[in-house]
């Protein structure tokens, strides 16, 4: 008998083990039909018997296992039920009941607003009043609710309407909450507990904001508590007081690479600085997302170079031989007064669209579970149509998606077949896993199967990132990229999404993969980089462009890359054609800013300099190439070539002061100066907004498309974020 009491322990245990591993966390987002977010929705997995409550955000996470019910319910709004399948995300919509309220009335005491007066604050008169204040306001007054663990003021229905005003009460348009005199958000009224509530009132009209002004034009909700608890208290003292984690700033499950920025060198002992070029531009418009969204910047989503390099500059059409021209100025730094900003400028050969080869392209769809969001699946969506419209007959399309497993969606299709292509896009739909290493395969094999000699054969993968390859390490990624490389066939990476955005990825794929890489936050960028620049983003016209350039010790005591951190190569790497860099498409331009501190100039940034050395010396001869600053070298490879052609160019010893420098010089230098603002560069003196938002509106010219004044309002605008 004991030892079947044993076994029958050791199954419930088993059976509770395994139930246990099965349970994962659901998060999601609950919105109106505004597609708002709504805060204090009540989350209740009816399965389980657990609860949860969406912050200001409308987010909500709880604890479920599949098959499990969770049921959502808001004061004012219908409620929904939703099992749980696969996905680990669970977005709803709540819809607003067809019920409204002609009366406001305010429980407290059980009078009316008219009679309430200043006594917002005021205690109950009698001890029964004081212990059903609580109560008395369930189901009364649209918005407050109240349960036996947890008490919030939710948005109510659009359809609740304030007496005698003709404006409502919404999630966009919300009343203003305080406690104990302190104003508070949503979320902190969610967290108080019902127990500690002494006193709940409803202002309105002139009651309103006669005391609070015109903040309380929406209705204010007073909440009194015993001894007043959360009188006094700051907003950060008051969530902790309440037990509210912090929302943080920065998405915790975005992957950044971590990168140290680039310090001065003397060209005395680093004589040649080596870089790849690069024409992405996926940072700037990260960063652009998270200033529009009113977060602060992680420091390390800040590549400088992609930042400056999103802007278009006037460089001349290049008039030989080679796909691109050179161009350099040299001006005055507008961080550190005593430097020298370089910049070095390529401009790309602009091809006619008609005598562009054609294209043989892949697009590589992620449609896993994590795609669902619509600023991901349905806006990548609709980004790829506007790269539809753009395809000639001689192109052709194919589509590969992957999920659990990559499959073929659409067969290599005629570029006038636009809505076989489209209608493809439309049916697909997310759900699954992400294991994308077989998706990758999938579609290089369908380029190279059906590959144009001469053409432009390339993958063009969207994604949020968050895939597997192999074992699922970046090192695993860049083995299979690189070899991928070897097939000829080019790669574009598209980023769509937040909050498990994985740029890192991204930008191993594209840098690994003779490839460029952008972050689409929106339709309008959408548009920008697959279609107006089409040409520049889709075809490129040179290959493994490398950069060498070798400053004068005469005139240069230290030099610095701005930006490039990644993208930097040996010395070494410059002559060996086997080593990979960047590409330049047609009409792209590229830009590069180096900071030189000159010679016989005293600077905090430069260590003290060594003893000369006994056995090594390194000596200049003062009447040989005085009046040259450097020498710049530049090798690339023509798209289907493997060796590659040098071009060189001598740097003269000239600088103009900044105020009559060129406006491409002026707004180049004021993107990278906040762009190090952002990163907290320890390398730039001055960090005031206002000077580089000067700056670049003295460079602000040719913006036709609005990108560079779209800039200037950022930086004005991220002074409270940063």
């Amino acid at each position: 008998m004991k030892s079947l009491k044993l076994i029958s322990s050791a199954i419930a245990m088993l059976i509770c083990f395994v139930s246990m591993a099965q349970e994962r966390t659901i998060t999601g987002i609950v919105s109106d039909e505004t597609k708002q977010p709504l805060p204090g929705v009540n989350i209740f997995n009816q399965t389980a018997k657990t609860s949860a409550s969406t912050n200001f955000d409308g987010q909500y996470s709880i604890q479920a296992k599949k098959g499990d019910l969770l049921i959502f319910t808001f004061i004012g709004y219908d409620s929904q039920r939703q099992y749980v399948q696969d996905s680990n995300i669970i977005n709803i919509k709540m819809r607003a009941s067809q019920q409204s309220l002609n009366e406001v009335v305010v429980v407290g005491y059980g009078r009316s607003t008219s009679e309430y007066e200043d006594r917002s604050y005021a205690r109950a008169e009698k001890r029964k009043e004081k212990r059903e204040a609580s109560k008395a306001l369930q189901g009364k007054v649209a918005g407050i609710q109240v349960s036996n663990n947890i008490a919030y003021v939710a948005a109510p229905s659009q359809n609740f309407k304030m007496p005698r005003e003709s404006s409502s009460i919404s999630p966009k348009n919300e009343p203003l909450y305080i406690i104990d005199g302190v104003p508070a958000k949503a979320n902190q009224i969610a967290k108080i507990n019902p127990n500690d509530i002494d006193n709940v009132s409803v202002l309105k009209d002139k009651n309103a904001t006669s005391i609070y002004g015109n903040k309380a034009l929406n209705g204010v909700v007073v909440i009194s508590t015993k001894n007043e608890l959360y009188k006094n208290l700051s907003e950060k003292e008051l969530d902790k007081k309440l037990n509210i984690m912090p929302i943080p700033t920065e998405p915790t499950q975005e992957d950044y690479d971590a990168f140290v920025e680039n310090a001065f060198e003397s060209p005395k002992t680093a004589p040649l600085s080596t870089f790849s070029i690069d024409v992405d531009n996926a940072s700037y418009t990260n960063i652009r997302r998270f200033l529009n969204n009113g977060q602060q910047v992680p420091k390390d989503a800040v590549r400088v170079e992609e930042m400056v390099n999103f802007f278009k500059y006037t460089y001349p059409q290049p008039k030989t031989e080679h796909p691109f021209s050179i161009n350099t100025e040299v001006s005055d730094s507008p961080w550190n007064s005593n430097n020298k900003i370089l910049k070095i400028g390529l401009q790309g050969k602009n091809i006619p669209t008609e005598d562009l080869p054609a294209s043989n392209l892949v697009f590589l769809i992620d449609v896993s579970g994590s795609m669902s969001d619509m600023n991901k699946l349905p806006l990548l969506k609709q980004s790829l149509k506007i790269l539809v419209n753009e395809l000639r007959p001689k192109d052709k399309v194919a589509i590969v998606v992957y999920a659990g497993a990559a499959g073929m969606v659409l067969p290599p299709t005629s570029g006038d077949e636009k809505k076989t292509i489209i209608d493809a896009l439309d049916k697909l739909q997310s759900g699954g896993s992400t294991a994308g290493g077989a998706g990758i395969e999938l579609a290089y094999k369908t380029a190279t199967e059906n590959f144009i000699k001469g053409g432009n054969n390339r993958v063009i993968l969207a994604t949020d990132g968050d895939f597997n390859v192999g074992s699922s390490s970046n090192s695993d990624m860049e083995k299979l990229i690189e070899e991928k490389r070897k097939t000829g066939v080019f790669l574009t990476c598209l980023g769509y999404g937040m909050g498990n955005y994985k740029d890192s990825k991204m930008e191993i794929l594209a840098d690994k993969g003779n490839g460029n890489y952008a972050y689409i936050d929106n339709i309008q960028e959408a548009n920008r980089f697959l279609g107006k620049e089409f040409k520049g983003s889709m075809f490129a016209i040179a290959k493994d462009v490398k950069i060498q350039i070798e400053f004068n010790p005469k005139q240069v005591q230290a030099y610095r890359l701005i930006g490039y951190e990644n993208r930097k190569l040996r010395p070494e790497d410059f002559k060996n054609d086997a080593i990979d860099a960047g590409e330049l498409g047609s009409n792209h331009t590229v830009t590069a800013l180096y900071e030189i501190i000159p010679a016989n100039v005293k600077s905090n940034y430069l260590a003290e300099q060594p003893d000369p050395l006994k056995y090594t010396k390194t000596e200049t001869n003062s009447n040989t190439y005085s009046n040259e600053l450097a020498t710049i070298k530049f090798r690339y490879k023509k798209p289907d070539g493997e060796k590659s052609i040098e071009m060189i160019q001598v740097i003269e010893n000239k600088s103009v002061a900044l105020e009559k420098a060129s406006d491409d010089m002026k707004f180049s230098s004021a993107v990278a100066w906040f762009g190090l603002k952002l990163r907290d560069s320890k390398l730039i003196a001055d960090k005031s907004t206002e000077e580089i938002v000067k700056l670049a509106k003295q460079g602000n010219s040719n913006d036709g498309e609005g990108y560079k004044a779209e800039f200037i309002r950022l930086v004005e605008t991220s002074k409270q974020y940063n």
